[in-house]
């Protein structure tokens, strides 16, 4: 099976482990510190939950405008097969895709990380469940701790100076309003 074709099955098994991973550690969470596990939060909240929801799938449907789903899911199998491998993060890796800097890209350099922690937190408004609250909270924390770091040491070894430009000039995860890079 190609690179490809195992990035399509793989990673997306690797994220469903992950979110049911972080699922039972925010029920466990929820319960631990005896939070309640709805709000009950009026109606009006919950329908903002609905807003919040659209713009994360519109953002997200503009990232897939300018990178395919298929192409991000394999970049990112190239780069857990190679942190597996126990390689640098600063070596160079089998990644090919070019440095997109356009879209969202302009306003924030992790636009899919944001869109995803978006969603989480639409569906919290929505189902008013604090589980889902607790889960963003643990994605954002994942993102920005673990796989950023990372991931970014990658992007620097790949693309050099360009990144490190963009990296200074453009927020990490949460979006400026106004394009940030040209």
């Amino acid at each position: 099976m190609r690179s490809r074709e195992q990035a399509l099955i793989v990673v997306p098994l690797v994220i469903g482990l992950l979110a049911g991973a972080f699922a039972l550690l925010a029920y466990f969470v929820v319960g631990a510190f005896g939070i309640p596990v709805r709000f009950h939060m009026p109606l009006l909240m919950r329908a903002a939950g609905s807003g919040v929801l659209a713009f994360g799938f519109v953002f997200m449907g503009w990232l897939f405008k300018y990178r395919s789903p298929a192409a991000i899911l394999h970049s990112t199998y190239v780069t857990m097969r190679k942190t597996s491998a126990r390689a640098a993060a600063d070596e160079v890796s089998a990644r090919t895709e070019p440095l997109i800097l356009r879209g969202p890209q302009r306003h924030v350099r992790h636009p899919l990380y944001f869109a995803v922690v978006v969603l989480l937190v639409g569906w919290w408004l929505l189902l008013d469940y604090t589980v889902l609250l607790v889960m963003a909270l643990l994605f954002f924390l994942w993102f920005t701790l673990v796989v950023i770091r990372f991931e970014e040491q990658e992007l620097r070894a790949l693309f050099g100076e360009e990144y490190e430009a963009y990296a200074r000039a453009v927020p990490m995860i949460v979006p400026s309003l106004r394009p940030r890079w040209r």
